[in-house]
Parts: C-alpha cells; sequence; structure tokens
C-alpha cells in the first residue's frame, strides 16, 4: 500500500506540473478554463457568421456572453481578438494592412478596437524582436497600449469610447468573422517575436537631404494649380532620385556589397483601382522594381532595392494625387463624371507616364561606368528572385480604355505631369 500511496501521489503531482498557469492561460486573475470557454464561444460563433451565414447566432453568443461574469467574458473576449489578430501577422498582414482593409469593410470603431489589439500582440515581445519596419508601421497607426494590462482589455476600451456592452460584444464577433475570411499573404516582414538583430552588410540609405528636397519638390507639384508647373517638378525629383541612386549604386560597386531585395505595399483607394494600380506599376518600372497588385484587397505589392522602393512610394503617392486632381479638372462637367470616360484618362495617364518615365530612366543610364552594370545586372537578379519567392504564379491582366475623349485628356495630362505601364501583375492564376 506504501508503494501504491507513493505512485499515486507522484502521478498526480506530475499531472499539476503539466497543469498551466494562470500567466499561461491568461495576463488576468480570472479561473482559466472560464476564459478558455469564452475564448472558444466566441471562436465557433465567428466561424459561424463568416462560413455558415447564420447572422443569429451574434445574438446568441452576445447573450450567452453577458451571462458571464464581466471579467471572465471580457478576459475570454480579449483571448479571441489576440489569438486571431497574431495569426493574421503571422501569415503575412501588417499593422497597416490590417487597419486599413478592416476599415474599409467595418469601419473605424473596428479599427480603434484592432488596433489595440495589435498594441498587445506587439507588447509581448520584447523589443529587440520586433522588426523595426514593423515599430514604424506601429506608429503610423499610433498603436499603444493606453490601457491596465492588468484588467480586460475589452471593459476599459467600452468606457473609453461610450460604446454599449451587448454592441462592443457584437462588434468583437463581426470583427473575428470578418478577419478570418482574409487570404493569407506573401511574408515581407518578420512578425513580432521573430525578428533577429542581422549581420547584414551595411546598405547606402537615401540621403535625408536628398529625401527632403524630394518630397518638397513633390509637395508642390501636388499643390499648384498649373500642370506644366507640376510635370516640371515631378521630373525634377524623378531625376533628382535617380541621380542620387546611381551614386549610391556606385558606392555598392566600389565596396562590394551584396545587392539585397524586400518589398512594400502601397495601398490604393477605389474607384478605378486596375486604372491607378497601373500608375503605381510604370513608377515601379521605371525604377527598377517589379508590382504585382492584390486587387481585390486594394493594394499593390512592389519589389525593388531599398532606395528604388523609396522612390517608387514617394513618387507613385505623389503622382496618383495629381492624376486625381487632373481627372477632375478635364472635361466637360458632364464628360468627366462618365465612368469609362474616367477609367479612359487614368490608363491613358499612366500609359504615358511610363514612356516619360522610361526616357528619363534611360537618359540617367544613357553613358554606365562599367562598374555599375554588375550591380543593376545583380539588383536585378535579387529583385526576380524575391518575386518569384513572394509571387510563384502570376497572371497579367489588361485595363479596357474604350473613351477616346478620356484617353487623349488623360495623354495630354500626362505630358503636364508624370509617369506607367498598360498591364498589371495579378497573384494567382
Amino acid at each position: 500500500m506504501g508503494t501504491r500511496n507513493r505512485e499515486r501521489r507522484a502521478a498526480k503531482k506530475k499531472a499539476r506540473d503539466r497543469r498551466p498557469t494562470r500567466e499561461q492561460w491568461t495576463d488576468f486573475h480570472d479561473e482559466p478554463p472560464l476564459a478558455e470557454v469564452v475564448r472558444d464561444a466566441v471562436f465557433e460563433a465567428a466561424r459561424r457568421h463568416a462560413f455558415g451565414g447564420e447572422t443569429e447566432v451574434l445574438a446568441e453568443v452576445v447573450t450567452l456572453l453577458r451571462s458571464q461574469p464581466v471579467r471572465a467574458a471580457d478576459a475570454g473576449v480579449d483571448l479571441a481578438l489576440r489569438h486571431v489578430v497574431s495569426r493574421m501577422c503571422r501569415v503575412g498582414w501588417l499593422p497597416y494592412d490590417i487597419v486599413r482593409h478592416l476599415g474599409k469593410e467595418l469601419g473605424e470603431p473596428a479599427v480603434q478596437l484592432v488596433t489595440d489589439v495589435i498594441a498587445a500582440d506587439a507588447a509581448q515581445h520584447a523589443d529587440a524582436t520586433v522588426h523595426e519596419r514593423w515599430r514604424e508601421q506601429l506608429r503610423q497607426i499610433d498603436a499603444v497600449v493606453w490601457w491596465r494590462p492588468s484588467d480586460p482589455h475589452l471593459s476599459q476600451w467600452i468606457e473609453r469610447h461610450g460604446v454599449a456592452r451587448a454592441a462592443a460584444l457584437s462588434l468583437v464577433l463581426t470583427v473575428i468573422a470578418t478577419i478570418i475570411t482574409w487570404p493569407d499573404l506573401p511574408v515581407i516582414l518578420p512578425p513580432p517575436g521573430a525578428a533577429r538583430a542581422a549581420a547584414a552588410p551595411a546598405r547606402h540609405r537615401v540621403d535625408p537631404k536628398i529625401l527632403a528636397r524630394v518630397r518638397g519638390l513633390l509637395a508642390k507639384a501636388e499643390s499648384t494649380e498649373f500642370a506644366e508647373e507640376a510635370e516640371a517638378l515631378s521630373a525634377k525629383a524623378q531625376e533628382l532620385m535617380n541621380r542620387h541612386a546611381v551614386e549610391r549604386a556606385m558606392l555598392d560597386a566600389d565596396e562590394h556589397v551584396p545587392q539585397v531585395a524586400t518589398a512594400r505595399r502601397i495601398w490604393l483607394d477605389s474607384p478605378y483601382l486596375g486604372a491607378k494600380a497601373q500608375l503605381v506599376g510604370v513608377v515601379a518600372d521605371a525604377n527598377r522594381c517589379r508590382a504585382v497588385v492584390h486587387e481585390k484587397i486594394g493594394f499593390v505589392a512592389v519589389m525593388g532595392d531599398e532606395m528604388d522602393l523609396e522612390i517608387t512610394e514617394l513618387l507613385a503617392t505623389s503622382l496618383l494625387l495629381q492624376a486625381t486632381r487632373a481627372l477632375v479638372a478635364a472635361g466637360g462637367a458632364g464628360q468627366s463624371r462618365i465612368r469609362s470616360y474616367r477609367q479612359s484618362f487614368l490608363v491613358a495617364y499612366a500609359h504615358r507616364i511610363g514612356e516619360r518615365l522610361a526616357a528619363v530612366t534611360e537618359t540617367a543610364l544613357a553613358e554606365p561606368d562599367d562598374r555599375l552594370l554588375p550591380v543593376l545586372m545583380d539588383r536585378g537578379k535579387a529583385v526576380d528572385e524575391l518575386f518569384a519567392a513572394m509571387y510563384p504564379a502570376t497572371r497579367t491582366k489588361a485595363y479596357s480604355a474604350s473613351n477616346a475623349a478620356g484617353w487623349g485628356a488623360g495623354r495630354a495630362a500626362a505630358d503636364r505631369a508624370d509617369l506607367g505601364l498598360d498591364r498589371t501583375e495579378l497573384p494567382g492564376t
């Protein structure tokens, strides 16, 4: 009997050691099983709502949650939200991507809620394991931990925003039901907790003084009412950045710096997203980058050297603003409101800008130094390899331009402004 008792005690101790602690289940002081039950109920309700179309399930689960102790229910809801956001970060979504796409689908209250969840997810990890560009995006969306981490976030969010508890719970379920339907994306940055300090060779980044000059030129181009002035300012900005990129490439050649490629995402506004994506595509092409449009989501992924990406993002953003302004100003009051006119205008604008930018780039490389060509070839190879890894299957889509008046006005506006390509690659086949 003594031996049997010792064996039982040893088995019980082993089971206790395997049991998760409260801290492992949740940051709060509720009993872990209840928080997990709530989390699972939230997930199941969201899944049924997202994939089964059962709208009444939201009301059912809101009623269930309201019947639970507030602290335990909110702890479980927090766990559910953190889990789904953490997963999206692991499958390619960046902080800005999440809030931008969610804002389009559900509006500002959902963005406010999920911005906090993104902040909470990042705060769990040491700064050294959060990529600098990830931290930049956290700052961009103003993701900070403003609540008391020792208490459930949801209760404090409800109080801060003056939202009824039932409405807040319904919003949580709708947010999760929406996010879990999103596709995985190619991973651009490691998620929080996965970044590591790399011993990569020092790269020659964009000179802040040059960047400030370029931004100043583009700001003037965006604000002027005179198309010819906007054209001259934008062309000057591209010329300046091209010259600076060549100078930095020469330094890479002299110091034998290996060429690497990375990626960024440029988000676009509807309507005419495909035509706008062409404009981004031609700017990318002129700056030695490659672009893929995710038209259903609303962004263009651009792959290239870090400096070339900086140029592409600055110039494309400026040209999109200029194109929109030129479209508003073009045509008669009735003509410019016709959809085919606007579509044709933007396609033609992108096409003509592509021709003009290609000429600017060709001039910049008209008499290349012998040291420059190997660097550009290595850079192009790095970009192609990254493109193939991120998008092993793409298809080409053409965008129609059926309105002759819109086409002519778009080319004329591009002659007075900036950059293009008339076909855009799409992910998948």
